[in-house]
């Protein structure tokens, strides 16, 4: 009995209340055109990804500590489509920059992975031999491939932004 009496409080006083919350919260036409706007920018990848660097081949590395983490891009995955299988090198590897490091097959095509940077490889992500559709899941935290040292630093320099990256794609789509 007193559950129901508090329950019929409540929802009389919420009743009561609930229309003058939404009426102040509510903006007129006019005070909406009054309000500051901001411009958007397009991002292909989340804000919190802004510290990676990209390749022209689509491959993106996260340079921390003097290791490299090397993935491919949303716009790389999303061209393959559903990835079914992936190669990728064995640890103490040595590859110079724009060398092929590897595959990845899908359901549309086999496409050629091409290392970054100048390092030798020192973790490659097994999951990934089970589960190749991670890539597509999450291809800037769970999908990475391969972590490598950094042997010419200043490559990582000459690499594109987001921004310059954003630019790129736009223009090979145009």
């Amino acid at each position: 009995m007193a559950a129901s009496f508090l329950l019929r409080r409540v929802s009389t006083n919420l009743t009561y209340a609930l229309p003058r919350v939404l009426h102040r919260n509510v903006f007129s036409s006019a005070e909406l055109l009054e309000k500051r706007c901001f411009k958007r920018n397009l991002s292909l990848t989340p804000r919190f990804y802004s510290e990676l660097k990209y390749t022209d081949k689509h491959e993106w590395v996260r340079v921390e500590n003097g290791i490299g983490t090397v993935g491919i891009s949303n716009f790389a995955q999303e061209a393959l489509g559903d990835v079914v299988y992936c190669e990728l090198p064995d640890v103490g590897k040595k590859f110079s920059q724009s060398e092929e490091f590897g595959t990845l097959e899908s359901v549309k095509a086999v496409s050629e992975l091409y290392s970054p940077l100048t390092g030798e490889v020192t973790d490659v992500n097994h999951t990934l031999a089970g589960n190749p559709g991670l890539i597509n899941q999450s291809c800037y935290k769970d999908g990475w491939l391969i972590k490598m040292t950094i042997s010419i630093p200043e490559e990582v320099d000459a690499l594109m932004d987001e921004a310059a990256y954003e630019r790129y794609i736009k223009s090979i789509e145009d």
